[in-house]
């Protein structure tokens, strides 16, 4: 073999070592951040001040022999300290980024979202509240109502660390918008409601029930007040007119905000929107009501007594009352 043929196996050879070598044992995970327009230095850096590699040198030769210097996505990527170059490389190239676990219940207000978004995306629970509530960000996000309020829908989600409250955002309204099938849209043209008053009522039911069997009948007693143009009464529209929960509900908190939009005991049909975000359950039962009750009371076990005349109802609320007592002595 020629001289210059032996050269070529040896420099073919070397260059395989060196794409090859620096293969370690993978110790403890760490957090790496790559800064959006982070130089291939400032990430080699970044790499070895945390232990992911040992040779810079070798890991930017890597990356320049696989013209990858320019490839490297920003982020933030758990990475194992020892590992190889080039399986870094791979991970920073592909922008396989760590991904934190989001779960909004059903149910939810936008105040109550905000400390979980805001521990993603590293904006301060505060600042996140005021950035969703902006009627600007529901209309460019495309949502039904003036506010995201009732529309960010609950489940769990996956977000990179940093992105933005906007993209949040938008993906839960995304999976929101992927609720509503065919045939729920069907059932909704039948109703005679906007989609806007029917998730209104929807997360009325949700705050309401505490059994999921139940909300088809309180749903029904809903609808049954709209059409004989009763008020509702519902007490989780008093509750979010002041604020948030209360163990008990007295008439002087009810008249405290007389005025308020949300007061369904004050004002007749159904509230300005939404004051939660319903699940898939409560929307199907606000789509199909069921029963002719007009009244419901609630039980200490969570449950509820449906009737259909208001003597049928007073019996029952000194019924719940009764064993309300009991269960508290």
């Amino acid at each position: 073999m020629s001289r210059r043929g032996r050269g070529l196996v040896v420099g073919g050879m070397t260059c395989l070592a060196l794409l090859a070598w620096s293969w370690l044992d993978e110790g403890a995970p760490v957090q790496v951040s790559v800064p959006v327009g982070a130089t291939l230095s400032d990430v080699a850096d970044s790499l070895a001040a945390r232990g992911v590699i040992r040779w810079q040198s070798l890991f930017k030769l890597q990356a320049r022999v696989l013209r990858a210097e320019r490839g490297l996505r920003a982020g933030t990527y758990a990475l194992r300290t020892g590992s190889s170059s080039l399986s870094v490389l791979r991970t920073l190239k592909r922008g396989e980024v760590m991904t934190v676990a989001v779960t909004i219940p059903e149910g939810f207000r936008l105040t109550q979202m905000a400390p979980r978004i805001a521990a993603v995306t590293g904006v301060r629970a505060d600042s996140v509240k005021g950035i969703l509530e902006q009627p600007r960000l529901a209309e460019q996000l495309g949502a039904p109502g003036e506010s995201l309020e009732g529309y960010l829908f609950p489940d769990t989600y996956r977000f990179a660390l940093g992105v933005s409250v906007a993209s949040v955002a938008d993906a839960m309204l995304d999976r929101y918008e992927r609720a509503w099938t065919r045939e729920r849209r069907e059932r909704l043209g039948s109703l005679g409601l906007t989609e806007h008053e029917l998730v209104t009522l929807a997360s009325i039911v949700q705050a309401e029930a505490r059994l999921q069997e139940e909300m088809p009948r309180i749903a029904g007693v809903y609808h049954n007040r709209l059409k004989r143009g009763w008020r509702l009464q519902a007490d989780p529209t008093v509750l979010y007119a002041l604020g948030g929960y209360r163990e008990r509900l007295l008439y002087a908190a009810i008249d405290s905000v007389q005025d308020h939009p949300y007061n369904t005991y004050g004002r007749a049909g159904l509230p300005p929107g939404p004051i939660g975000a319903p699940g898939e359950a409560a929307i199907d039962a606000a789509l199909n009501p069921t029963g002719d009750y007009l009244y419901f009371v609630a039980w200490p076990d969570g449950s509820h007594v449906f009737t259909r005349s208001l003597a049928e109802h007073n019996r029952a609320k000194a019924s719940a009352q009764r064993a309300r007592n009991g269960s508290a002595s």
